[in-house]
């Protein structure tokens, strides 16, 4: 154990951009939840990360403005043709988006096949480098959450539709796929939602940042201490704090509840 390693410098900019994924994933995963396609995310962050890997092939600069450009298009693309099933095929579209996912993720494994660093390129997509995160990287993420949370504050997204719901959930997605990896955008928008289902209202919100905001600063604490993969122990930190919860709120739920009838 070194408490050497408890380092604000180093986990002081990844505790805000954790917070600042929080931002936005809490509100998006909450409707997640409701709508029933729990997989979106994977499925978004892993065109994404196609967008990413595919503007690396073509020999862009990395962490460029190309690549981010390519990674926006991709997600957008991926947004537009989820729209178009839902419309089309309501009932197959969480198994659509599982398709969208394994075939978004092979066509990555093809691309990167002839890259002696595709590993590498691949390990930091799934888990992120959230220890890395530099100010310029922070002030973009801040920037897209500001316009993110204004336009579903003021109803622009839900005026758009379907379009507007896939598209800010691509926006979103992509902005912080690649600071934190395809493993902790999926945990950051579903486990908070996930532990809050029974509360309502701003309530509901408020403690799912808490737990987030919580499971980060527990996760990276801990991958500090111990040297171990950050975005893996945050993930587990996410889930502990989100049983912490449900297991403590379970007995209000259920006095709530109205008595079942009588066998």
């Amino acid at each position: 154990m070194n408490w050497s390693a408890l380092d604000w410098g180093i986990l002081g900019p990844a505790m805000i951009a954790g917070l600042l994924v929080l931002a936005t994933h809490v509100p998006l995963g909450a409707q997640v939840l409701d709508r029933g396609i729990v997989f979106i995310d994977l499925a978004i962050a892993q065109i994404a990360g196609l967008g990413v890997i595919a503007a690396d092939a073509m020999g862009m600069a990395e962490g460029g403005v190309a690549v981010q450009a390519s990674a926006v298009c991709a997600a957008l693309l991926g947004a537009l043709l989820l729209t178009w099933t839902e419309r089309r095929a309501p009932q197959q579209q969480e198994a659509l988006i599982g398709v969208m996912f394994i075939l978004a993720a092979c066509a990555g494994i093809l691309l990167l096949a002839g890259n002696p660093h595709g590993g590498e390129h691949l390990k930091n997509l799934l888990v992120g480098q959230i220890l890395w995160v530099g100010a310029t990287q922070l002030l973009w993420l801040a920037g897209v959450s500001a316009l993110l949370l204004i336009a579903m504050r003021l109803g622009w997204v839900r005026r758009l539709g379907r379009f507007g719901f896939y598209g800010a959930f691509a926006i979103a997605v992509t902005a912080s796929v690649q600071l934190v990896g395809v493993y902790l955008v999926f945990s950051s928008l579903i486990i908070p939602a996930l532990a809050t289902r029974e509360d309502r209202g701003p309530r509901r919100f408020m403690i799912a940042y808490a737990v987030g905001a919580l499971g980060y600063a527990l996760g990276l604490g801990l991958s500090a201490l111990f040297d171990l993969p950050s975005g893996a122990v945050i993930v587990w930190a996410l889930a502990g704090c989100a049983m912490l919860w449900s297991t403590v709120t379970r007995p209000r739920v259920l006095a709530k509840r109205p008595p079942g009838p009588r066998i």
